[in-house]
């Protein structure tokens, strides 16, 4: 399996971050671990998921899983990584709204 990534720092936090939109059938908990890995993987304190969401007053969704497969609901550093993701690689924006587990930040 090839997956694109892009891996960001931010303050002190580093991150791989990957656009999901397009990816189906990968348990993002599982392999979160083996991304997160700073030896045998890409190394990361988290992997952050850009997706598609629901809501109508959010571009896009935002998950967060930590190396140990746990979801996170919000993370500073990696929502201002997320928001140049997106700017770089997606929709280049001045300004996004992102539907995260705490809520469209």
């Amino acid at each position: 399996m090839e997956l694109k990534f892009v891996k960001m720092h931010g303050t002190g936090n580093d991150f791989v971050v990957i656009d999901v939109r397009e990816i189906e059938g990968i348990d993002w908990k599982e392999l979160s671990g083996y991304i997160c890995d700073r030896h045998f993987g890409i190394g990361a304190d988290q992997l952050l998921l850009l997706d598609d969401t629901d809501i109508k007053e959010a571009d896009y969704k935002m998950r967060i899983f930590n190396p140990d497969g746990s979801e996170v609901e919000m993370c500073g550093n990696g929502i201002r990584c997320f928001a140049k993701f997106a700017a770089t690689y997606v929709e280049p924006k001045n300004r996004y709204v992102v539907d995260t587990l705490a809520g469209l930040i």
